[in-house]
């Protein structure tokens, strides 16, 4: 579902992302609006819904979630359009493709994203990590083949979790309340704020060649979609509610330095599946 991604690992900038929370980050630009216009858009869109946010909702209080009612409706929506429209494309997707190859294809974004752990760990002063992340992007993108295989972990150097919302965490920044954005599904003000910030400095966003840089943007969202497609199953109760709390507990864990593994961050996958 459309609110059951992310991360990634899902949708931003062009209209399809987000299945809790994967996100991830590739932007399309809207055909009829020019480049500058659409590296514009998403930040636009983020400004507008703080905004919106009443100003009390701002400020923590004991609820995570004083828009739950919007959100709600914003969560079924989100969902009917995943439903009609990304899963079936996704499913077949899973289908036609080899295990090795969606592997390979997931272990590329991987690479992609890895630029932007890089950056994001020398902006919270983690200059080892920062260098770890390097190192991970120039080992898999020419022994693993543009990324393709993912050497560098074979080779003893893990990937780093880290987005720029963790970096306006560790510069304290507050969480802000939770929001179900449409088409981008699940996100605190804070965590949505990084993800502008991310996909403006991604290696896709750099692409001047439009058709390119929107075959990365598709193939990443049903890439994505695709690994999710059984985590539907672990789903229990009140969905919402079930959505919100795993997607809070995971950023929390992470901006604290936990180890909780899902599908829910920011910028990034955690699928370990690799050659």
């Amino acid at each position: 579902m459309l609110g059951f991604s992310v991360s990634v690992r899902g949708w931003a900038g062009a209209w399809l992302r987000v299945i809790m929370g994967q996100h991830r980050r590739r932007r399309a630009i809207p055909r009829g609006v020019t480049r500058s216009e659409g590296k514009t858009m998403l930040p636009r869109l983020l400004l507008t819904l703080v905004f919106l946010v009443p100003a009390g909702a701002h400020a923590q209080s004991g609820s995570s979630d004083p828009l739950e009612k919007i959100n709600r409706s914003v969560f079924v929506f989100n969902d009917y359009l995943d439903r009609g429209l990304l899963k079936p494309v996704a499913t077949g997707y899973d289908k036609v493709l080899p295990k090795p190859a969606k592997t390979g294809v997931t272990n590329f974004f991987s690479n992609l994203f890895d630029v932007n752990r890089a950056f994001n760990s020398l902006l919270q002063g983690q200059v080892r990590q920062a260098g770890r992340s390097a190192s991970r992007v120039l080992v898999n993108s020419t022994i693993g083949m543009f990324g393709f295989f993912d050497v560098a972990t074979d080779m003893g150097v893990a990937r780093h979790r880290t987005d720029f919302g963790q970096t306006l965490a560790v510069w304290g920044v507050p969480e802000g309340p939770f929001i179900m954005v449409p088409l981008l599904g699940p996100r605190t003000m804070r965590s949505g704020t990084g993800l502008v910030f991310d996909t403006l400095t991604s290696v896709n966003a750099q692409l001047d060649n439009v058709r390119a840089r929107n075959t990365l943007f598709f193939t990443g969202i049903v890439n994505d979609r695709a690994l999710l497609l059984g985590a539907e199953q672990i789903m229990s109760g009140d969905r919402y509610i079930f959505m919100r709390d795993a997607y809070l507990q995971q950023r929390r864990s992470l901006i604290s330095g936990g180890e909780i593994q899902d599908d829910f961050s920011d910028y990034e996958d955690d699928w370990e599946e690799e050659f």
